[in-house]
């Protein structure tokens, strides 16, 4: 009987099959294998087949970038009323101000007790940048040489580093926040955060300092490290026995909401 019990036991555990292993939320290898292979699929397939391409001069791909390249370009030598808003908006949003603001939401998270998202929270926009160096240093891509440039800008050119590190700080900030927030105001915070992420790329190529293969690249990479840190994040939790969560819904740490924030601010659009 006892065997039995076991065989039965066995064929309940391992049904489903691979997939079904990969998708229970019930089961922590499930969950884990889910998200793991989520963000390593992320950032393996387009990434890395971008980055082959553009070592390679891809003959398709140099046309595309050098075509939009010289398209903005003229536009943007007609309008330099619109050169001074691309540039107002590359300067808000540059790597340094992502820097800051994600270095103020640790502060925050520290002195709020909540060291865990705290360092994911570092962990990402540090890890983001420095990949997105170490790669530029691989790379070795030239930026755009155009007649009568609208803007300059120093070093390599792949990836894109402004539109990494705003894809990585509008991100993690939106993850951070989400715990606060319910219904349609999340939807608004991933559409804002995609906003500015995508303006700023857009913004890099339309002056002339990227091509459209490096901004693309720069945001699948910052989207690729959040994954994989929101992933990591997620399987410790799971570890130490908490329920699954929807990151992209709920926020990376759910849980958390209590502890950073103060009661009286805990109305509004929480949820």
């Amino acid at each position: 009987m006892g065997d039995a019990r076991n065989a039965a036991t066995g064929r309940k555990a391992g049904a489903g099959g691979w997939f079904g292993r990969r998708v229970d939320r019930d089961r922590n290898l499930g969950l884990r294998l889910t998200l793991a292979t989520g963000a390593v699929f992320l950032f393996l397939v387009p990434f890395t087949l971008l980055a082959v391409l553009v070592h390679t001069s891809f003959g398709p791909l140099n046309d595309l970038d050098e075509g939009v390249a010289r398209d903005l370009h003229t536009y943007a030598m007609a309008h330099p009323g619109w050169v001074t808003f691309l540039q107002a908006w590359t300067d808000v949003f540059s790597p340094g101000v992502w820097r800051v603001l994600v270095g103020l939401a640790v502060v925050w998270l520290l002195l709020r007790r909540a060291p865990r998202l705290a360092l994911w929270a570092a962990t990402t926009i540090t890890v983001g940048g420095l990949l997105g160096l170490a790669l530029k240093g691989l790379t070795a891509r030239a930026r755009p040489h155009l007649p009568d440039p609208v803007a300059l800008a120093p070093g390599s050119s792949f990836p894109s580093g402004h539109a990494l590190n705003a894809t990585l700080g509008a991100g993690v900030l939106v993850l951070l926040l989400l715990p606060l927030l319910k219904g349609r105001w999340r939807t608004v915070a991933w559409a804002v955060a995609a906003v500015i992420a995508l303006g700023v790329a857009y913004t890099r190529v339309a002056l002339g300092v990227h091509w459209v293969s490096d901004v693309v690249a720069g945001v699948v990479l910052g989207v690729a490290v959040i994954a994989a840190t929101t992933a990591a994040f997620e399987t410790w939790r799971r570890d130490i026995g908490r329920r699954p969560s929807e990151p992209l819904r709920e926020g990376v740490e759910p849980e958390a909401k209590q502890e950073i924030f103060p009661k009286g601010h805990q109305d509004g659009h929480g949820g």
